[in-house]
């Protein structure tokens, strides 16, 4: 659904976020999108403060707005919790009647087993069964100047995920590996199909490989097999001089196909939970036109480049990206939670039925 779509049914739909939401009804549980903690990522903690918009210190505040404003759960952070924590948050959830997903980091090497496996046993309490990781917390193209850096990076990165498969095995959770703007869809299939677990599969992100030059649609095709969460998000391109610019967008106005996406995550794991990520910020920019972009990728046709600009030439979104860049931080802040209903609204009222 294009944007010009989108428009017409959320304006049938506006009504319904001027008031708060009731709390819904047991028939529609299974048609709701849950919230990943960085979707309110200058909410959350008070990186941007304001009275109207009180920060979530915790995931117990996480949880209950997310319930409040119509959430089937969350993904969020887990770190120290401890068992007081995790028992607090499996109270809540079951009372919320909320799926829960952790998100937590990969161990660094055989001396950071024990902070990995703490954080493991209380997502595990908590009643989380899928926890979200990453292998890179930047970017490919940010990070990294040559082959060389990001061949000892996935060296590093394949260590840590054989030490961790070993902890989620022996307590029965699944680890779910993030495309972070890091590995091209094939490689992280690769990384996958060689670590051969049961318990390690993907977090498809629906859009980040765009900026890897990834047809964010091709993406999915190619994680949904191995797919355990998901972060669902649309995406807003458009041309600079050094590239091309990113933004998430809300859904329904952007380049992805998320009903076929989501189709084919559900297709290869029918339990699996659709979780929104609305960052909003400003545009990324993806300088793919300068020297530096191209250090860590080897062998790749001229002829991708210029399909992928084409592609983004052919998909500019409308009028301008959205930008925060200017705006108060009470101002921002509502534009981020407005983000929200819009998504979660389009998402009831075509993607979850």
């Amino acid at each position: 659904m294009k944007r010009r779509q989108f428009l017409q049914a959320s304006s049938l739909a506006a009504l319904s976020f001027s008031m708060p939401f009731p709390r819904i009804p047991d028939f529609l549980k299974d048609y709701s999108m849950g919230i990943v903690i960085h979707s309110y990522g200058m909410r959350y903690g008070g990186r941007v403060k304001s009275g109207d918009f009180p920060p979530f210190e915790n995931a117990l505040d996480l949880m209950r707005h997310c319930h409040q404003i119509g959430a089937g759960g969350v993904q969020t952070t887990v770190g120290a919790w401890g068992l007081d924590f995790s028992n607090k948050v499996r109270e809540e959830r079951e009372m919320l009647d909320l799926y829960l997903e952790g998100s937590i980091s990969l161990p660094k090497d055989e001396t950071d087993l024990e902070r990995f496996e703490q954080e493991v046993k209380d997502a595990r309490e908590a009643g989380a069964t899928v926890l979200r990781t990453v292998c890179l917390n930047g970017r490919r193209y940010e990070n990294f100047e040559s082959s060389d850096q990001f061949r000892d990076f996935k060296k590093k990165a394949l260590i840590s995920l054989q030490l961790a498969e070993v902890i989620v095995k022996k307590h029965q959770v699944k680890l779910a590996v993030e495309n972070h703007k890091d590995w091209t869809s094939e490689e992280l299939v690769e990384i996958l199909k060689n670590l051969s677990s049961e318990w390690v599969g993907a977090t498809v992100d629906f859009g980040n490989n765009v900026s890897l030059l990834e047809n964010p649609n091709k993406v999915i095709e190619n994680l949904a097999p191995f797919a355990f969460s998901t972060h669902v998000k649309d995406m807003g391109v458009q041309e600079y001089e050094d590239g091309f610019l990113l933004s998430e967008v809300p859904l329904g106005e952007g380049i992805v196909d998320l009903k076929k996406g989501m189709d084919l995550c559900r297709k290869y794991n029918p339990a699996i939970q659709f979780s929104l990520e609305m960052i909003t910020r400003d545009p990324l920019k993806i300088p793919c036109l300068t020297e530096k972009y191209w250090g860590t990728f080897e062998n790749t046709p001229a002829t991708d480049l210029a399909k992928h600009l084409s592609f983004i030439r052919k998909e500019k979104y409308p009028g301008s990206l959205p930008q925060i860049s200017g705006l108060t931080d009470q101002q921002k802040l509502q534009v981020e939670e407005e983000n929200v209903k819009k998504c979660l609204n389009f998402s009831k009222s075509n993607l979850l039925t």
